[in-house]
């Protein structure tokens, strides 16, 4: 199981209002994208009110809470998994800084690749770290460079030049939130606005995905270019371009595979219809006979459909997901730790029992969960299972925020095709091609770094 690092939220509004609700809310839309930890950050006339700690949105944040942030005229949300840095609340989002001349708080998305020489730097320049994220290497490096630039905007051009990886941020400071994506815009980033009747303000919101502006009734408005500056204050919405189209975009491919919510749409494409899409290249590709396509939930079933769809044979429901198992389930012993895809996933034996089974999964790491899950299609009486993955080998390691880990924990590096199926028990195994995947997403371009290409 993949897993990405974070999901980033904002709110500017033309009169102060109540905003924790809101954020709330999209926090939970965008709940997938990290479950490690969240937090809430809220600004009234430059003094900012936070609640964050480990856990999930619905288990750090009640009314209570939320009413004791009050109103503000911005505010910035965050859900975390970490790839850089440990799950302690000190790496907990937003990162806070107050200093000399206002506070600022940032959320971010995505991972740095130069993190470790930009900390050794501010280090030896006197900054004390709390955390052991890269974020706050990125909210030392804009308060380094405010002391020097007029406006935060020219802070976050300056800093856009030291960094490099991948980052979507929400920036909050006292009196702008501006929303800010790498030249590659490896990571999602969109903005939609609100009419609120209820104070007569406009409000603009800033996302990792469509699905959390959904949720609360946003319209949306664009996505956030690769390397664009969005700044959202008084003066209105203003856009700087100065790092655009300074190379070519390289969004994660496993946006579309896995990682975003189906709802979604990212750079002006379905989700849904992506992994649809897939499906049915899939089943252009490696076509087998069978009597039933199923997928894996919940990135498999998407795939499922338009394999179904293209090939002609019947698409069933294979699996009932618990819904209740999170990342923060307990594994109480080395025994019960072989049982836990049986506890998230039971297979329902009529779809199955006799028949010839192509299974639809969004990929294979180290292999261990396919195996588990060929068997359990086979306990429930499937004659034969054809595995089908809707994305391209693993064959190296991200260092953009998805934990892909390094080679020799990567079974396509390893072992033949041939030697994968036996593995993991399938009578057939296949996968997408680097050409299906790069179809994808928009035309002009993808990152398959971990598909070596």
């Amino acid at each position: 199981m993949l897993h990405e690092e974070c999901g980033v939220f904002g709110i500017y509004s033309t009169q102060p209002a109540p905003l924790s609700g809101k954020v709330y809310l999209g926090l939970f839309a965008l709940q997938h994208r990290g479950q490690e930890s969240c937090g809430i950050v809220v600004n009234s006339n430059g003094s900012f009110k936070s609640c964050k700690d480990l856990g999930l949105v619905s288990d750090v944040f009640n009314s209570e809470k939320l009413e004791a942030l009050g109103n503000g005229s911005m505010a910035v949300g965050h859900v975390r998994y970490g790839t850089t840095g440990a799950n302690i609340r000190a790496n907990v989002q937003p990162i806070e800084v107050h200093r000399l001349n206002g506070n600022l708080a940032v959320a971010h998305n995505g991972n740095l690749t130069n993190s470790t020489q930009l900390r050794k730097q501010l280090e030896l320049q006197g900054s004390i770290f709390h955390s052991t994220s890269d974020t706050e290497t990125i909210a030392y490096l804009l308060t380094k460079e405010r002391l020097t630039c007029t406006n935060i905007e020219s802070a976050i051009s300056s800093t856009m030049e030291k960094i490099q990886g991948a980052y979507s941020l929400v920036i909050m400071t006292g009196d702008k939130l501006c929303a800010v994506r790498d030249p590659k815009g490896y990571r999602p980033l969109c903005y939609g606005k609100i009419w609120d009747a209820a104070t007569s303000s406009t409000q603009y919101i800033i996302a990792s995905e469509t699905c959390a502006l959904d949720v609360i009734g946003a319209e949306f408005v664009r996505d956030i270019e690769p390397g664009e500056i969005v700044v959202f204050s008084e003066e209105g919405v203003k856009s700087i371009t100065t790092h655009c189209k300074k190379t070519k975009k390289s969004l994660c491919v496993f946006e579309y595979i896995y990682f975003a919510r189906p709802d979604s749409i990212i750079d002006g494409v379905s989700v849904h219809s992506s992994r649809v899409k897939a499906g049915k290249i899939l089943a252009k590709e490696t076509p087998v006979e069978a009597d039933v396509v199923i997928g894996v939930p919940d990135s498999g079933l998407d795939a499922a459909l338009g394999y179904s769809q293209e090939s002609g044979i019947p698409y069933g429901i294979g699996f009932v997901k618990n819904k209740y198992i999170g990342r923060t389930f307990i594994n109480p012993g080395q025994a019960e730790r072989a049982n836990k895809v049986k506890i998230k996933l039971n297979p329902i034996a009529e779809t199955v029992k006799g028949k010839r089974v192509i299974l639809i999964d969004d990929s294979i790491v180290r292999g261990t969960t396919s195996g588990h899950i060929v068997q359990l299609v086979r306990e429930a009486g499937a004659t034969e299972v054809h595995v089908r993955i809707s994305s391209p080998p693993f064959v190296a390691p991200c260092y953009y925020g998805t934990d892909v880990p390094d080679c020799q924990h990567l079974i396509a590096c390893n072992h033949s095709l041939e030697e994968i199926a036996k593995e993991i028990g399938a009578d057939t195994l296949a996968y997408l091609s680097m050409e299906g995947a790069l179809s994808l997403g928009a035309d002009d371009g993808l990152c398959c770094a971990c598909f070596g290409k």
